[in-house]
């Protein structure tokens, strides 16, 4: 019988064993169903779509007019794809049933002029409902050089990356699901100058806690735009804030000093009434084994994390409802549908196309979750 580390190795790897051993993450022995196991065949033309706009960053939650809306990323098709982080505006779609298809409703988070910290972009949106508001949480940013033509690739002139290290997090709440939106002035959380997240904050997963506490996971980076990313935590008694960190470390971190190429981003993270659980993209495949597939994780107390024995939540070799099967270029953004207090759908963002990150058209899809 081999050992347990072994074990270990056949499943994440040798390179993420050692990370793994260096940050003291470790693999349960429950015997709890796979994640990725209880993912049914996606939902051919269901979802959400816009035949001029790059469409990403789903989430959804049922209304009090009982339909689905989902609050997604979007940005017009004139523009390359890397315009993401200059020219995104976070709207609102509407559904009969979680499956979709979603219809565009109305922009929810426009540009509203640079003298705000989300005065050109608004993108990650991620939407909760605590006591009697809907709060929709998102990253922000400007950038005092003039908006980009459409011919121009921001990321050659190097305004997609001056763009880049302005994201912070902000916040907008609502008694209703089609507002008004009271946007804050100010983000929720800032970069730490001299710490791990001294660059920026991003990817936003709130989760209120049975206590009423709102727990807060994002992104941030120590070095620019470069790997690695690293997400850390915070906590707010009130989804008006203020939100404190909970560790002055990472609450992931699978790189090596050697190698920086081995990192996570795009959480999502729930309560399930004893423990935190979250899916999160493995951005290099060194700790699910595939490039861009998911990795699935619990905490007892939203700091020390540790993997599940089977890694892997998700990949994006998907299988369609119609019998067909494909291997999209992207799947990011992972974002659950909870209703009576259980997972039902799986969202994610992704697109046609060779390679990652070269599409043809993308959007939001949906996957049903067995029980």
């Amino acid at each position: 019988m081999s050992s347990r580390r072994d074990f270990l190795k056949n499943i994440v790897g040798t390179s993420a064993l050692l990370a793994l051993s260096k940050h003291s993450f470790s693999l349960t022995d429950d015997a709890e169903e796979a994640f990725i196991d209880k993912l049914l065949p996606a939902i051919k033309g269901g979802g959400f779509a816009m035949a001029d706009y790059w469409i990403w960053d789903p989430s959804v939650i049922k209304g009090e007019d009982g339909k689905y809306h989902m609050f997604a990323s979007r940005w017009s098709k004139k523009y390359g794809f890397g315009n993401w982080v200059t020219n995104s505006e976070v709207v609102r779609a509407i559904a009969d049933t979680p499956e979709g298809p979603y219809e565009f409703v109305e922009v929810v988070l426009p540009a509203r002029g640079k003298k705000y910290f989300d005065g050109c972009t608004t993108h990650n949106p991620r939407i909760i409902k605590n006591g009697d508001y809907y709060v929709l949480y998102y990253f922000g940013n400007n950038y005092d050089e003039p908006n980009p033509s459409y011919s121009e690739n921001v990321w050659e002139s190097g305004l997609g990356q001056k763009a880049w290290m302005h994201k912070r997090i902000g916040m907008a709440y609502s008694k209703s699901i089609s507002g008004p939106w009271k946007r804050v002035d100010q983000p929720i959380l800032n970069p730490r100058q001299g710490e791990w997240d001294t660059s920026i904050t991003s990817n936003p997963s709130p989760v209120v806690l049975p206590d009423g506490k709102v727990y807060l996971i994002y992104k941030s980076s120590p070095v620019n735009y470069n790997p690695p990313l690293l997400l850390g935590a915070a906590q707010a008694d009130s989804f008006l804030g203020p939100y404190l960190r909970l560790s002055d470390k990472p609450i992931f971190s699978f790189h090596s000093d050697q190698n920086h190429e081995n990192d996570v981003e795009d959480p999502f993270v729930w309560h399930n009434g004893q423990q935190f659980e979250l899916i999160m993209k493995d951005r290099y495949g060194k700790i699910c084994g595939e490039e861009g597939g998911g990795i699935h994780a619990y905490s007892k107390d939203g700091i020390d994390w540790h993997l599940s024995k089977a890694v892997k939540a998700y990949s994006k070799t998907i299988r369609w409802n119609d019998g067909t099967v494909s291997h999209q270029a992207n799947f990011e953004r992972p974002f659950l549908l909870f209703e009576n207090g259980k997972p039902t759908h799986l969202f994610a963002a992704t697109g046609d196309g060779s390679e990652s990150y070269q599409f043809e058209r993308t959007w939001n899809m949906v996957i049903p979750l067995r029980g």
